[in-house]
């Protein structure tokens, strides 16, 4: 096992240079940069003269490295994050892209873990049941369950949801936190209304995750229910309970371990959309501004990021794949 990790860190390697490069390649793809940007509102905004705004960006540009050729631009970014850690500047926060992106990544992980639990662990459970009872009423909202889940956008569900909590219950929606408590001190009461506010992006954003899981899992228990050696098991005389839970669920349950390793960098991310309309202050919506703004090392960083969490999920899936089925080899 020990060897087979060392080995997937070193593929690893070179895969993340691989991506590292082709998304500068295409961030850098359309015309201009964000100094193209700030050039036109100096001359829009400030009353600038043509010739002293073009004169500030080309100045701008010399300044962070913008004027250089591509693959110097890319030596640059990708050595300053090898050596000292360093993302690069983000010029529409105006700071460093490491503090931009760890302010929001902490918000971001913990509206992702508990996505990722609540998808999880309920999507598997209603599977299981709805394999055990199949075609009896429970199933048969589960399976109605699980299709609204899958075919409503979660920003237009984040819609719905924020219109019924303003308007028929009086909630206060949108964002972490009410407006009193936005700058306030932490304590338990900033703690409570974290609370009341948190449920409504993890329901948003874990939606479709645990309509998928409830759907795989309940497919593939039912296939494994048929199988012999679950028969077997029964006519040994184990309890169904036994039956299920530490014979059928076991091997039926892989397919869900593997997607939650690609799953992953999707709830990272944030759904973009409908964290911009929650008003979230995940990572979702600087990445997509970071993109519209074409503030490249914000976005070329945001890239990174998601790709390093794809290989991280991937491995960890399969070192639980390998826990859980003891016919899984990786010497």
């Amino acid at each position: 096992m020990l060897s087979y990790l060392i080995r997937r860190i070193l593929y690893a390697i070179p895969m993340l240079l691989l991506v590292s490069f082709f998304s500068f390649i295409v961030i850098n793809l359309p015309p201009g940069d964000y100094l193209t940007t700030v050039q036109q509102q100096l001359q829009s905004q400030a009353g600038m003269s043509r010739d002293q705004a073009v004169a500030m960006a080309e100045r701008m540009r010399a300044r962070y490295g913008l004027d250089q050729p591509f693959v110097l631009q890319y030596a640059n970014w990708i050595g300053g994050i090898v050596t000292r850690g360093d993302f690069g500047y983000s010029f529409q926060h105006n700071r460093p892209v490491s503090e931009v992106i760890w302010v929001r990544l902490g918000w971001t992980l913990l509206i992702a873990g508990l996505c990722h639990a609540v998808s999880v662990i309920i999507g598997v459970l209603i599977g299981i049941f709805s394999a055990t009872h199949k075609y009896s009423i429970g199933d048969n909202i589960a399976t109605v369950f699980a299709f609204l889940g899958l075919s409503i956008p979660n920003f237009f569900f984040a819609l719905v949801l924020m219109y019924l909590l303003a308007f028929h219950a009086g909630v206060h929606v949108g964002g972490l936190f009410s407006p009193e408590y936005v700058l306030a001190p932490w304590g338990w009461d900033k703690f409570v209304d974290l609370l009341k506010h948190l449920w409504v992006p993890v329901v948003v954003v874990g939606l479709a995750g645990t309509a998928q899981n409830m759907r795989i899992m309940r497919g593939n228990l039912m296939d494994v229910l048929n199988r012999q050696y679950v028969e077997t098991a029964r006519a040994k005389g184990l309890s169904e309970r036994k039956v299920i839970y530490k014979h059928a669920v076991r091997n039926a349950i892989q397919p869900v371990i593997m997607y939650m390793g690609m799953a992953l960098p999707f709830l990272i991310q944030g759904e973009i959309i409908a964290s911009i309309i929650l008003n979230l202050p995940t990572t979702g919506p600087s990445f997509y501004y970071a993109l519209v703004n074409q503030d490249m090392y914000l976005a070329g960083s945001f890239l990174m990021m998601i790709a390093v969490v794809l290989v991280a999920g991937n491995l960890l899936a399969d070192f639980a794949l390998a826990w859980l089925d003891p016919r899984v080899r990786y010497d």
